[in-house]
């Protein structure tokens, strides 16, 4: 017998952000109600910690002048962001009556029991901690990713940006993937490719990812719902990405015009 995708419960595990209530509410309107189960962000602290202990303090460093000046410039970016939102019909806030879980951590037992109680068919993760392989191990349904990126190749952070840096505008855009214990290198199900417009820049390009990855989000999920998971072949190269440090992303805006 067929089953009814939209009699199935989903489960969207996040940070949260506008990018990902659009993908949230677009979700919603698809395949029926979503519980998200919100955790609280790591402390910058301790990302930086671990991040340090990979690359090293001063390429971290640079990471954080890349992390403040783009904050600092979402402040002249509002009315730009918001033109985004309108001209692809985003939603980017929780609706009202929105089911939401708040835990500590995407590692947390907390998590598994807001997984027991909302008894998901799928659960997508999207701009979250990466799973531990026993938060993993303990799913007991289907668990997804969105990444914005084009996996393998722009894998970890800020995939759009580096595809564009690195002179591979075609490969802009975004995937979903089955997770595994690696970053971001689980089993690719559907991705999704456009081009930015003139003006977009490292802090609009998560919202103009979400409105060319919707559908595949949708998609995937319900494949998911349904047991039509069929992964595809990708054959490129596997890279992580981090932060570009301050210096290289102002090179890299003033000789390519890629910010």
């Amino acid at each position: 017998m067929k089953r009814d995708p939209k009699s199935q419960s989903i489960a969207i595990v996040t940070e949260g952000g506008p990018h990902i209530w659009a993908i949230v509410n677009a979700v919603a309107d698809r395949l029926g109600p979503v519980t998200v189960i919100l955790e609280t962000p790591e402390s910058k602290a301790q990302l930086l910690r671990r991040r340090a202990r990979r690359q090293g303090w001063l390429q971290v460093a640079g990471q954080v002048g890349t992390m403040v000046l783009t904050r600092l410039g979402k402040r002249f970016l509002a009315g730009r962001a918001e033109r985004i939102i309108a001209e692809n019909g985003l939603e980017p806030a929780p609706r009202a009556g929105q089911a939401v879980v708040q835990v500590p951590s995407a590692n947390s037992p907390a998590l598994l029991k807001a997984i027991e109680t909302a008894a998901p068919a799928a659960v997508l993760l999207a701009g979250c901690r990466m799973l531990s392989r026993q938060t993993l191990a303990a799913m007991p349904c289907p668990v997804l990713n969105y990444h914005a990126g084009i996996t393998p190749k722009y894998r970890g952070m800020n995939g759009g940006y580096w595809a564009l840096a690195s002179g591979d505008a075609e490969n802009f855009g975004a995937t979903v993937h089955l997770v595994d214990a690696g970053v971001d290198t689980g089993a690719v199900l559907y991705q999704a490719r456009g081009r930015p417009k003139p003006g977009d820049n490292l802090m609009l390009y998560p919202l103009r990812l979400a409105a060319l990855s919707r559908e595949i989000c949708v998609s995937a999920i319900e494949d998911a719902l349904t047991g039509r998971l069929r992964p595809v072949e990708t054959p490129l190269p596997s890279r992580q990405w981090y932060h570009p440090p301050v210096w290289s992303y102002l090179w890299t805006g003033l000789t390519k015009g890629v910010w």
